[in-house]
Parts: structure tokens; sequence; C-alpha cells
């Protein structure tokens, strides 16, 4: 199957990366049907451009604002121009009049959508990959669109999908711990995370701090981990995420779409609700006692950090446990079911 998909999405410290990399991974799966992936994004990012080129899409930047009207003429331009029948587009900032401009242009739409924010839908298809994704969320969209809700449609890159479902080896001591906040992570909570890491008590522990391309307080981490008084590693704009959470033990993260992927690797841990966005997933998360959720008051003190990570690591059978039920919210045939979504028929 020959043809051209088009990606508009961005990224940013506020953002974070987390739209780019689930859309590299459908982009992936579209290159595996013989199809060209393309982006058009509104902030050039030098480590995006190079990743995206490096897995063989090409990279586009918007000359107008980003979310509104002119954006949404320039990518329905770029579209027709470059003969991409399907448009994808993610991010909190597109709404209702975006889609109209878009599907007016002759183009069909996938719209990635994490809590219904835009308000009408007009759409071919919404993607919501979400464990808490509910068809009331999108009670106003047209009568063609269609809906792919839940862990089912997960977004998986093909680095998750070649390592599959190896086995998690459990030590009796759980030693080495993952911190990754983001992409952006515009608060710097790496550093606080760090500092709570101080208080925990378990001998020998090893600290991994994964930086994201569009985090800029990588010098202050780095200083924050040499004063610490463990051994630490820092992995700035890693592509072998993979490999890290095979690496840890546990994991401190944010409340973002990095979930799904540790929910694949079965690396559970502590989630940080940092933004509004994320406090859907992490309440049911928390109720199906898959991770440790601090946070959804605003707030998660060092102590309660340092509390719930010494608890998880010294307990095997907690790990286990908790692995197990985020494992199986993941089969890593998401990206499949939406391929077949787009073009019925063909097989991914």
């Amino acid at each position: 199957m020959e043809g051209t998909l088009l990606f508009r999405v961005d990224a940013s410290p506020e953002i974070g990366i987390g739209h780019v990399m689930r859309c590299l991974a459908l982009a992936q799966a579209w290159q595996d049907v013989q199809g060209h992936p393309i982006f058009l994004m509104g902030r050039e990012s030098s480590t995006l451009e190079n990743r995206l080129k490096s897995e063989g899409a090409d990279v586009f930047y918007l000359s107008s604002d980003p979310g509104g009207k002119d954006d949404a003429h320039e990518t329905a331009a770029l579209a027709c121009q470059s003969s991409a029948q399907w448009v994808v587009v993610d991010g909190y900032h597109f709404g209702g009049d975006y889609q109209r401009i878009i599907k007016n242009s002759g183009r069909d739409l996938l719209f990635m959508d994490d809590y219904g924010h835009a308000g009408h839908y007009l759409a071919d298809v919404v993607l919501n990959q979400n464990v808490h994704a509910q068809e009331r969320l999108y009670e106003k969209r047209e009568p063609y669109t269609k809906l792919l809700l839940g862990t089912n449609y997960v977004l998986l890159r093909r680095e998750f999908l070649q390592w599959g479902r190896v086995p998690r080896d459990f030590s009796e001591m759980g030693r080495k711990v993952l911190v990754t906040l983001g992409g952006g992570d515009a608060g710097n909570v790496t550093r606080n995370v760090i500092q709570a890491l101080e208080k925990v008590s378990v001998p020998d522990m090893e600290v991994g701090v994964v930086v994201g391309p569009e985090n800029s307080h990588q010098e202050s981490i780095m200083r924050e981990l040499d004063r610490a008084p463990f051994p630490s590693h820092l992995w700035s704009s890693a592509s072998n995420m993979v490999e890290l959470m095979a690496w840890g033990d546990v994991v401190v993260s944010a409340g973002g779409s990095t979930i799904w992927e540790l929910a694949f690797m079965g690396l559970t841990g502590v989630l940080l609700v940092v933004a509004e966005n994320q406090r859907g997933v992490a309440e049911v998360m928390k109720d199906q006692n898959s991770f440790v959720v601090l946070g959804l008051e605003n707030r998660f003190p060092a102590q309660d950090l340092a509390r719930s990570l010494e608890g998880m690591m010294r307990e095997k059978q907690l790990r286990q446990t908790m692995s197990q039920k985020a494992s199986l919210l993941v089969d890593g045939m998401g990206t499949q079911r939406v391929i077949q979504a787009l073009l019925p028929g063909v097989q991914s």
C-alpha cells in the first residue's frame, strides 16, 4: 500500500514529547505497509528532527501560529501537496474548528485525544488510547466518526514491539531506580525526585535519570546527581528507552503516555501527576493497584515518595503483583489495530 501519512503534532518544554513519540509509533506502523510519514511541527527541535529523519520521515515546520485557522489551512495545503489522504492531528490546542478545515479540504482525519477537550468532533476517527477512555467524552461528534477507545489501541514504537514480552526478573531487593519525567519537565520535577531519593534507605541503590530533548534543566540535574549519595547515570534524549526500562527494578514516572510503555514492559513504580490532564489515567491506575500514584492533590512530599518507593523496593511480591496488573493493560497490538482502522483490509 503506497501513500503518505501527514502528522500535525508539536513538542515543547511545556508540552513534552509524548505526542510526537506516539505519532512516531504510528508512523513506523504506516511504513510497515509501504507508506511514507511526514511530520509538520510548530517549533523547531534539532534533536527531534534528527530522530524523525533517522526513522525515514520528512519534517516540516509551520509558518503560522500553532493551533489556529492559519495552521489548519497550512496543514491541509501540505496534505494536498504531498498527496496525503489521511492527516493525523495530535495535541490539546486543536479543536473542532481545526478539524472542520481539514475535513473541508477533502482529507480523511485521525484525531488523537486524551480527555475530550475539543468540544465537537468532525474527524473520521478519534483515538483515545487511555484506560479511562469512554464514549461519553465524545457525545458531540458526527454520525460517521469512529471511536477507538482504550488500551487496545496503545501506540508502541517498534523498539518495544521488537523487544517483546520478555519475562521480568524480580530480585528480592529492588535496587535500580529509573526516573523519567517526560520529554520537557518545565517545572524541573526531576530535581525534586532526586532530592527525595536521598531519603530512601535501600542498600546499593542505583539511580538512572532520563532527560528529554525539551528539558532545559540538565545542568541543575547533573549538579544534583553529583551531590547525591548514590551512584547514578544521566541519559539525555535516550533512543533506547526499552533497554532502560528493562534495566530498572522500579520507576518514578510522570503520568503521561510513557505509562503505557512501562505497562507493556511490566515496570511499575510511582506515578507523579504533574499536569491536570494526567489525573484521569492516574486515578484508574491507582484503583487497579498497578502503580503507586502521588500528586493527585497537586503535591507529592519528598517523604511520601521515598516511603512509597522504598516499600516497593523491599517487597518482591508487591512488585511482581503490580507488574502483572500493569502488563495486562497493553498487549502490543494497538498500532496494528489503528492501521487496520485507517486502511481496512490491509495486514500490518
